[in-house]
């Protein structure tokens, strides 16, 4: 039901992208004006969103860590991967075990421009432009097939990213889910989160507000209950689907997520 979407393959510096706002609160300099008057609009309703994507970031990369380190996972396959920051996958994963491989795939036309610059010497390491809902497209990849083995468990992140999908029989978060699942071999983990709040006046103003901003290129801000059911029939990870900042912290005194208007939400499932 969901292939061949057609991409942008330019740069519109006037209209602001997810990837980009993400990049200008990691610190990033591949961000638009457009870009950064977003954030500081989102801010005023919103202010903890800077932390949130700190934190979100964190996340990231102690996932990674964890499944390189603890349960051998030597394959990543990194949905909405956006511009590349300090310790992308890759390198976490490379620091755990060099031969490691990693597939990003993001629909940001500047991301690839950008992620094939960063690694075009490792072989072990691709970027690749599709859609996160072309499941067909981005696992009969060229690249793809060439890095990752399917027979074998891999790692598929879909890390602060569902936020940007619309609801949809056929290509919304549970039907992609279950599309991804129905792929990969027991032992293979799914990584997922997004931002959700229980206060409907921010869930709305934030879903409007970025939907607007980005030109419809957004999905809209959830609750805990609705990515609590993306994981069903899967084995969650300890501590379970937490706020972010509280996934196996690197100590007790990691920075937390001190205001809860809206959270960053969600875990690590295993397949069965």
């Amino acid at each position: 039901m969901q292939s061949g979407r057609q991409l942008s393959t330019s740069i519109d510096a006037t209209v602001p992208t997810a990837a980009r706002m993400y990049d200008y609160y990691l610190g990033g300099k591949d961000n638009y004006a457009a870009d950064r008057a977003a954030c500081e609009e989102l801010d005023k309703v919103v202010p903890s969103t800077r932390a949130l994507a700190l934190n979100n970031r964190r996340f990231l990369q102690r996932v990674v860590r964890t499944l390189a380190q603890e349960y051998g996972i030597r394959q990543f396959l990194d949905h909405g991967s956006g511009l590349p920051t300090q310790d992308n996958v890759h390198q976490v994963a490379q620091r755990i075990d060099p031969s490691s491989h990693v597939v990003y795939v993001d629909s940001d036309p500047m991301v690839l421009v950008h992620g094939r610059a960063l690694l075009e010497q490792d072989e072990r390491t691709a970027v690749i432009q599709a859609d996160m809902r072309d499941t067909e497209t981005i696992f009969t990849h060229p690249e793809t097939r060439r890095l990752i083995d399917f027979s074998q468990p891999v790692a598929v992140l879909f890390n602060s990213v569902m936020h940007c999908i619309p609801d949809s029989e056929t290509d919304g978060p549970p039907a992609l889910v279950r599309r991804v699942a129905e792929r990969l071999v027991p032992g293979s983990f799914m990584v997922m989160c997004q931002l959700v709040s229980e206060d409907a006046q921010v869930r709305d103003f934030v879903t409007n507000f970025m939907d607007q901003a980005t030109q419809g290129h957004w999905g809209r801000v959830r609750q805990e209950k609705d990515v609590e059911a993306w994981f069903d029939g899967m084995d969650i990870l300890e501590p379970g689907l937490v706020e972010v900042s509280t996934w196996r912290p690197d100590s007790e005194v990691a920075p937390r997520q001190l205001t809860q208007e809206w959270i960053e939400f969600g875990g690590v499932g295993r397949i069965r």
